[in-house]
């Protein structure tokens, strides 16, 4: 399978976003997930549209809406399970 690209994006890219890599990260490291992740704030998505999978707050999902991206709107970014279950579904059918 081919490395996908994974954006995590939030409102400032500083808080959320990096906090939301670094459990991505440990997903990697656990499940082998085939992703090069980095991370942004949203105002860095126009220059970043060739992307796979993005990973958000689930606040900002209807700014995706035009995406091809699959997308993943986070509630609670201590939720790991969440994402992984995500995730799983991402690559379960691609």
């Amino acid at each position: 399978m081919n490395t996908k690209k994974c954006l995590i994006m939030c409102r400032t890219g500083m808080g959320s976003s990096m906090m939301l890599k670094i459990k991505v990260d440990k997903l990697i490291d656990k499940k082998g997930y085939p992703m090069d992740v980095t991370h942004d704030a949203f105002s860095g998505f126009a220059g970043q549209q060739n992307v796979d999978i993005i990973i958000t707050m689930e606040d900002l999902i209807d700014e995706f809406k035009d995406s091809s991206a699959y997308v993943i709107g986070v509630k609670d970014i201590t939720d790991t399970a969440y994402i992984e279950q995500e995730l799983d579904k991402y690559f379960a059918q691609a």
